[in-house]
Protein backbone atom coordinates (compact mmCIF):
# COMPACT_ATOMS: atom_id res chain seq x y z
CA UNK A 1 0.00 0.00 0.00
CA UNK A 2 1.26 3.57 -1.19
CA UNK A 3 -0.88 5.73 0.70
CA UNK A 4 -4.57 5.44 3.08
CA UNK A 5 -6.48 8.67 3.71
CA UNK A 6 -8.40 9.42 6.78
CA UNK A 7 -11.83 7.70 5.38
CA UNK A 8 -9.71 4.70 4.53
CA UNK A 9 -9.62 5.38 0.88
CA UNK A 10 -5.99 3.85 -0.04
CA UNK A 11 -3.86 3.98 -2.79
CA UNK A 12 -2.80 0.65 -3.21
CA UNK A 13 -0.11 0.47 -5.62
CA UNK A 14 0.50 2.60 -9.36
CA UNK A 15 1.17 -0.11 -12.31
CA UNK A 16 3.57 0.08 -14.86
CA UNK A 17 1.22 -1.25 -17.68
CA UNK A 18 1.08 0.26 -21.53
CA UNK A 19 -2.09 2.12 -22.41
CA UNK A 20 -3.72 -0.58 -24.49
CA UNK A 21 -2.65 -3.69 -21.78
CA UNK A 22 -4.18 -1.28 -19.05
CA UNK A 23 -7.76 -1.39 -21.28
CA UNK A 24 -7.36 -5.27 -21.78
CA UNK A 25 -6.33 -6.36 -18.27
CA UNK A 26 -8.13 -4.48 -15.86
CA UNK A 27 -11.57 -3.26 -18.24
CA UNK A 28 -14.14 -2.76 -16.78
CA UNK A 29 -12.72 -2.20 -13.00
CA UNK A 30 -10.99 0.28 -15.17
CA UNK A 31 -13.14 3.15 -14.81
CA UNK A 32 -11.40 6.66 -14.69
CA UNK A 33 -8.40 8.98 -15.90
CA UNK A 34 -6.69 11.41 -13.98
CA UNK A 35 -4.35 14.37 -15.14
CA UNK A 36 -1.72 16.04 -12.88
CA UNK A 37 -1.41 19.32 -14.00
CA UNK A 38 1.73 21.02 -13.17
CA UNK A 39 3.20 24.83 -13.56
CA UNK A 40 6.73 24.87 -12.43
CA UNK A 41 6.89 24.35 -9.12
CA UNK A 42 3.62 24.43 -8.60
CA UNK A 43 0.17 22.56 -9.43
CA UNK A 44 -3.69 23.11 -10.40
CA UNK A 45 -6.34 21.66 -9.01
CA UNK A 46 -10.12 22.11 -9.52
CA UNK A 47 -13.38 22.44 -6.83
CA UNK A 48 -15.30 19.58 -7.64
CA UNK A 49 -18.48 21.12 -5.97
CA UNK A 50 -20.56 17.92 -5.71
CA UNK A 51 -17.94 16.23 -3.15
CA UNK A 52 -16.83 19.76 -2.10
CA UNK A 53 -13.28 19.43 -2.29
CA UNK A 54 -9.73 20.07 -4.36
CA UNK A 55 -9.04 17.55 -6.92
CA UNK A 56 -6.80 16.72 -10.13
CA UNK A 57 -8.37 16.81 -13.19
CA UNK A 58 -10.56 14.19 -14.98
CA UNK A 59 -13.23 11.71 -14.98
CA UNK A 60 -15.55 8.11 -15.94
CA UNK A 61 -14.40 6.60 -19.36
CA UNK A 62 -17.51 6.63 -21.10
CA UNK A 63 -18.54 3.29 -23.23
CA UNK A 64 -16.55 2.52 -26.07
CA UNK A 65 -13.75 5.39 -25.20
CA UNK A 66 -10.67 4.53 -24.62
CA UNK A 67 -8.03 6.09 -21.61
CA UNK A 68 -6.43 8.51 -24.27
CA UNK A 69 -9.56 9.26 -25.65
CA UNK A 70 -10.97 10.19 -22.14
CA UNK A 71 -8.13 12.26 -20.64
CA UNK A 72 -8.24 14.34 -23.58
CA UNK A 73 -12.42 14.97 -23.64
CA UNK A 74 -11.75 15.53 -19.62
CA UNK A 75 -8.69 18.41 -20.47
CA UNK A 76 -10.82 19.86 -23.30
CA UNK A 77 -14.10 20.07 -20.70
CA UNK A 78 -12.35 20.84 -17.50
CA UNK A 79 -9.20 22.65 -18.57
CA UNK A 80 -10.85 23.86 -22.21
CA UNK A 81 -7.36 22.63 -23.99
CA UNK A 82 -8.02 21.10 -26.80
CA UNK A 83 -4.89 19.16 -28.89
CA UNK A 84 -3.02 18.60 -26.21
CA UNK A 85 -0.93 14.94 -25.17
CA UNK A 86 -1.32 14.09 -21.80
CA UNK A 87 2.27 11.85 -21.15
CA UNK A 88 0.58 8.61 -19.75
CA UNK A 89 2.26 7.87 -16.19
CA UNK A 90 0.00 4.10 -15.40
CA UNK A 91 -2.64 2.93 -13.79
CA UNK A 92 -3.32 3.32 -10.08
CA UNK A 93 -4.82 1.15 -7.89
CA UNK A 94 -7.12 2.02 -5.21
CA UNK A 95 -9.22 0.39 -2.59
CA UNK A 96 -12.20 3.07 -2.10
CA UNK A 97 -15.20 3.34 0.77
CA UNK A 98 -18.67 4.07 -0.45
CA UNK A 99 -19.49 6.74 -2.53
CA UNK A 100 -22.56 7.94 -4.80
CA UNK A 101 -21.46 5.71 -7.64
CA UNK A 102 -20.56 2.59 -5.76
CA UNK A 103 -22.82 1.75 -2.29
CA UNK A 104 -20.00 -0.38 -1.11
CA UNK A 105 -16.05 -0.53 -0.35
CA UNK A 106 -14.57 -0.96 -3.45
CA UNK A 107 -11.60 -1.91 -5.63
CA UNK A 108 -10.89 0.42 -8.68
CA UNK A 109 -8.14 1.25 -11.44
CA UNK A 110 -7.35 4.46 -13.06
CA UNK A 111 -5.85 5.76 -15.85
CA UNK A 112 -2.99 8.53 -14.80
CA UNK A 113 -1.94 11.23 -17.09
CA UNK A 114 0.74 14.40 -16.17
CA UNK A 115 0.62 17.74 -18.22
CA UNK A 116 2.67 20.65 -17.86
CA UNK A 117 1.37 23.97 -18.52
CA UNK A 118 2.55 27.96 -17.46
CA UNK A 119 1.15 30.09 -14.82
CA UNK A 120 -0.06 32.35 -17.36
CA UNK A 121 -2.36 29.80 -19.09
CA UNK A 122 -4.98 29.90 -16.10
CA UNK A 123 -6.26 32.96 -17.82
CA UNK A 124 -6.68 31.26 -20.98
CA UNK A 125 -8.39 27.82 -19.14
CA UNK A 126 -10.80 29.62 -17.31
CA UNK A 127 -11.93 31.30 -20.50
CA UNK A 128 -12.24 27.85 -22.46
CA UNK A 129 -13.51 25.70 -19.94
CA UNK A 130 -16.58 24.38 -20.40
CA UNK A 131 -17.30 22.16 -17.36
CA UNK A 132 -17.91 25.09 -14.49
CA UNK A 133 -21.22 23.03 -13.25
CA UNK A 134 -18.46 20.39 -12.09
CA UNK A 135 -15.83 22.10 -11.46
CA UNK A 136 -16.66 25.58 -9.88
CA UNK A 137 -13.41 26.89 -9.56
CA UNK A 138 -9.48 26.47 -10.42
CA UNK A 139 -6.93 27.43 -8.21
CA UNK A 140 -2.69 27.03 -7.65
CA UNK A 141 -1.86 24.27 -5.45
CA UNK A 142 0.44 26.48 -3.36
CA UNK A 143 -2.25 29.25 -2.75
CA UNK A 144 -4.94 26.31 -1.44
CA UNK A 145 -2.21 25.44 1.33
CA UNK A 146 -1.90 28.89 1.91
CA UNK A 147 -5.45 29.91 2.42
CA UNK A 148 -6.64 26.41 4.40
CA UNK A 149 -8.71 24.86 2.05
CA UNK A 150 -9.94 20.96 2.06
CA UNK A 151 -7.76 19.41 -0.79
CA UNK A 152 -8.65 15.63 -0.74
CA UNK A 153 -5.57 13.16 0.35
CA UNK A 154 -5.51 10.57 -2.29
CA UNK A 155 -5.72 13.38 -5.12
CA UNK A 156 -2.89 15.33 -2.98
CA UNK A 157 -0.98 12.09 -2.71
CA UNK A 158 -1.20 11.44 -6.50
CA UNK A 159 0.19 15.30 -7.13
CA UNK A 160 3.73 13.28 -6.56
CA UNK A 161 3.42 11.14 -9.31
CA UNK A 162 4.33 13.81 -11.63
Amino acid sequence: MIFKATNGAEIIEKIEISEAEAMQSFYPALNHALVIVKAEDDYLLGYHKWRDDWETFGGLIEPGESLPECIKREVEEELGLSNVEPTYLGIVHYHMPPDYWNKDWHEEYGGLYGMTITREMLQTIEELRRDKDEIGEIAFYSELKKRGAKIDEINEKLLEFY
